[in-house]
């Protein structure tokens, strides 16, 4: 901790000379005015500007400790494992002799040590350890906290993933099987059931909504094992997207997480929950000051869901969205790169009974404004199935809104977009010259034999590309429109791209179809 040092002494000895020095001077200070003037400077001596940032400063973590660790627990996971011959331990078990103590040291440590990590890089907690045990069974170690005095507990969902046995241990020792309420893989959140004699010391959720970068922390947890671990840091940022899933919104933190703390909480300094430790970025598989943890206000919503019917309901949008980058903004006017530009929408789906149209640009939902993907997904995700709500859109160049009745998310996974490379053969001959780079070629039965092209996509296939040409275009992919303009041949696209660059635009927005998923490009027409 950086302590800022008090300038209150050398503030009241000036103080001092300045006084002497008025004393000894041609000009004296006496009654009412000398003690109004020493008051003032008196005052400001002892209220140094450091104090504030003093006072802000926690000299100890220790009351915080005693208060909230009582209601952090440990969690035991046990799976079923498959049994391994004896040659495949692992390369850190040494070959002692058959039931040698040396073995069994050893193979206890290496069961310690994978029960209480996941791979370098990521999630902790999990399924690593997969060395069988005397029954055939392998464990993972987790942390987990008590929200509710009944025995509710909260961890990672990574944490209890394919268990056959849970038990969840107290701070006291108490051990006691735990049932598993309700769970989401989307958010990695689960909650758990102990039957406890008596209520449990629990602790309750913060507004993360409040919690600022560089606001101070702690965790609390069970990294390696060891049960009742407090460490401190701060906030270091919001809203981390790890590409763990659909919702990612994480703090990262700098207090020491490691395997083993998933599941755990995070508090702030009044003792309130404003995270749930889940991932750590490790090139090791040790604390190297990046961690991260679920806000409490995203996990607070799910766990309540599945303390009431042990699932979560979703909304959902029906629509496949994709990023607005530099280029596609300006190719569609806007200023930014922001919003969530709609690549396609579901047959059947709320987006198409509203009439959200392909090439949508959503720039705010519900009053809230859409900066990025994840803005879109997580607000859609959190709407109450059946509610309405309006979208402003920009389409054609101008803002519209749009009124949406949101259904409920399927369980069915989503087709999703797919960017995959595949052999395109020996294509089409393209016709006259390139443009932009681009070799263009009608879309004949011959081409859609030779690229295996659906007979319902329409447009112009590219065929090549031009020297070395920088484009986000592949050959065998089909150009299906050119702003809200379908394209039917070469000619098209080159006047369409003529007409663009006499309008002095700076790039120019296209639907292409790539091997049977459909998403917008923009092709730079000038830097």
């Amino acid at each position: 901790m950086t302590t800022i040092p008090s300038t209150t002494p050398n503030r009241a000895n000036r103080l001092r000379r300045t006084v002497a020095a008025l004393l000894l001077g041609s000009t004296v200070l006496t009654g009412p005015a000398l003690a109004g003037w020493a008051a003032s400077h008196a005052q400001q001596a002892a209220t140094p500007p450091a104090v504030t940032m003093l006072q802000d400063t926690p000299s100890t973590f220790a009351d915080l400790a005693a208060k909230v660790s009582p209601a952090v627990v440990n969690i035991a996971a046990t799976q079923e494992a498959k049994a391994e011959p004896r040659a495949q331990r692992g390369p850190g078990i040494p070959g002692f002799p058959p039931g040698s103590p040396f073995e069994e040291f050893f193979r206890q440590f290496q069961d310690q040590m994978g029960r209480n990590g996941g791979p370098d890089g990521g999630q902790d907690g999990g399924q690593d350890d997969q060395s069988p045990g005397p029954r055939g069974k392998s464990g993972a170690l987790g942390s987990g906290f008590i929200i509710d005095p009944a025995g509710f507990v909260v961890t990672n969902n990574h944490v209890i993933d394919g268990a056959s046995e849970i038990t969840v241990t107290l701070q006291d020792g108490t051990a006691m099987p735990a049932k598993v309420i309700g769970r989401d893989a989307k958010t990695d959140i689960a909650l758990l059931k102990v039957e406890p004699k008596k209520p449990l010391p629990s602790v309750d959720w913060a507004d993360s909504d409040k919690t600022r970068v560089g606001d101070w922390v702690m965790a609390v947890g069970n990294p390696f094992g060891l049960g009742g671990t407090v460490t401190k840091g701060i906030v270091s940022a919001r809203g981390r997207d790890i590409h763990s899933g659909p919702y990612d919104d994480y703090f990262q933190l700098d207090a020491a997480i490691n395997r083993g703390n998933s599941g755990g909480p995070t508090f702030d300094l009044a003792g309130r929950v404003i995270g749930i430790n889940t991932a750590i970025y490790s090139p090791n598989g040790g604390s190297v000051g990046i961690g991260f943890a679920i806000p409490s206000n995203l996990a607070k919503d799910v766990v309540a869901q599945l303390k009431e019917s042990g699932k979560v309901e979703r909304g959902w949008l029906g629509v496949k969205i994709q990023e607005v980058t530099p280029d596609i903004a300006d190719s569609v006017g806007l200023p930014a790169a922001k919003g969530a530009l709609v690549a396609d929408v579901t047959a059947d789906s709320p987006a198409q009974r509203a009439g959200l149209r392909q090439g949508d640009v959503v720039l705010s939902y519900a009053g809230k404004p859409v900066n990025s993907l994840r803005d879109l997904t997580r607000n859609v995700a959190d709407t109450k199935p059946g509610d309405t709500v309006e979208l402003k859109v920009l389409r054609g160049g101008r803002e519209t809104a749009v009124q949406v009745r949101i259904d409920r998310l399927s369980e069915q996974p989503q087709v999703a977009s797919a960017d995959t490379d595949g052999g395109t053969g020996t294509g089409p001959q393209a016709e006259a010259a390139p443009v932009k780079g681009l070799k263009l070629a009608p879309l004949d039965q011959a081409a859609r034999k030779r690229l295996g092209i659906a007979d319902d996509v329409q447009g112009v296939v590219v065929v090549g590309l031009s020297g070395s040409v920088d484009v986000p275009i592949r050959p065998g992919d089909v150009i299906e429109r050119i702003g809200d303009a379908e394209v039917k041949s070469p000619a098209d696209v080159r006047h369409h791209v003529t007409e663009a660059e006499k309008a002095g635009q700076k790039a120019l927005l296209m639907l292409i179809n790539r091997q049977g998923n459909e998403s917008f490009v923009a092709l730079k027409l000038k830097a």
